[in-house]
């Protein structure tokens, strides 16, 4: 599909922001300054860029505990992003939410579920209400290979198949849910063989490759679009780091590791560009820069917002849970 240069190197951009925030974040758990868990997507750059810029910008996506960049590829601020999850005040959710929990209304990207399963079904309720408005938006979920697994997953494509609901499901397969490898908890070779059984279609894709994922996507959503119903999506990746930051990461050889690092979405893209002649080295070396400017800009943000007031606690609650408190 055609693509300017403009919006390509955009993509890159994105890429690169996306693995330099999260590899802050690595650094911070290290040092002792963010406490907490952190879930990391590091080697996943290609699924969040290539679906969000595959959709429109009133579309609704949500997505699991490793959601920073997936917001981040949707436009997301990384300075609020960064405060949120240092729980800081000038944050996305004022420091609620954390990592786990990280929202962006502005982006219709209202949060992710720290919870494997319940975000397919909230995305058929998302569905539902922009099938109900009609003005041909979707809504989009993420979800783990180990979400998969779940009864939710089968129930929510189920409802969203009958219903036909405006709604496109997306299995990252990162090959492992936590520390249990694919090959070891699925009888099948793809997820998206699954989609069959609901009468939907089902397509697996190179989750490395930020032109296949936004091609794929594209096609896709397209269909939803025009009424022909739900769709699942698998995009094949890995993740370069353990399940969460501190995981050692013993359930996997050294050898595989070493394989993982050969498919490095990032340098594919770069070395597809350069020999495409969309851009030369020296211009991608620019934009690395200029991400790195603005990420100290955002780790600056950060250390200068406050953290939430104790008072704060009882704000944003529900009658009930005001009554609970």
């Amino acid at each position: 599909m055609e693509l300017s240069k403009e919006k390509l190197l955009e993509m890159y951009k994105k890429m690169v922001t996306v693995r330099e925030f999260e590899q802050s974040l690595s650094e911070a758990v290290g040092s002792g300054t963010l406490p907490g868990f952190v879930h990391l997507g590091i080697g996943q750059e290609a699924v969040h860029v290539g679906v969000a810029y595959a959709l429109r910008a009133t579309d609704w996506v949500t997505s699991t505990h490793r959601d920073h960049g997936m917001l981040i590829a949707r436009g997301a601020d990384i300075k609020r992003c960064r405060a949120e999850i240092f729980g800081k005040a000038d944050g996305y959710c004022k420091g609620k939410g954390g990592s786990m929990h990280l929202a962006a209304f502005d982006k219709n990207a209202p949060g992710c579920n720290g919870i494997l399963g319940p975000s397919q079904t909230i995305n058929n309720g998302i569905a539902l209400a922009l099938q109900r408005r009609g003005e041909g938006d979707i809504a989009v979920v993420l979800f783990g290979d180990g979400a998969a697994h779940r009864g939710e997953f089968h129930e929510a494509l189920n409802l969203a198949a009958c219903w036909k609901l405006p709604a496109l499901a997306i299995c990252v397969n990162n090959q492992y849910a936590i520390s249990v490898c694919f090959d070891d908890a699925c009888s099948i070779d793809d997820i998206a063989a699954r989609a069959s059984g609901y009468g939907m279609p089902g397509l697996v894709v190179d989750g490395n490759d930020v032109m296949a994922v936004y091609e794929a996507v594209t096609e896709t959503v397209k269909s939803i679009r025009e009424g022909k119903g739900p769709a699942l999506l698998e995009l094949k990746t890995r993740r370069y780091k353990g399940h969460f930051e501190g995981d050692p990461q013993s359930y996997k050889t050294p050898e595989e590791i070493a394989e993982e690092m050969k498919h490095d979405p990032i340098p594919i893209f770069a070395k597809q560009l350069v020999e495409q002649e969309i851009t030369t080295e020296e211009n991608l070396k620019a934009i690395e820069e200029e991400v790195q400017k603005e990420l100290q800009e955002a780790i600056e943000f950060t250390d200068k917002s406050p953290y939430p007031s104790l008072e704060e606690i009882y704000t944003d609650l529900t009658y009930e849970e005001r009554r609970a408190v």
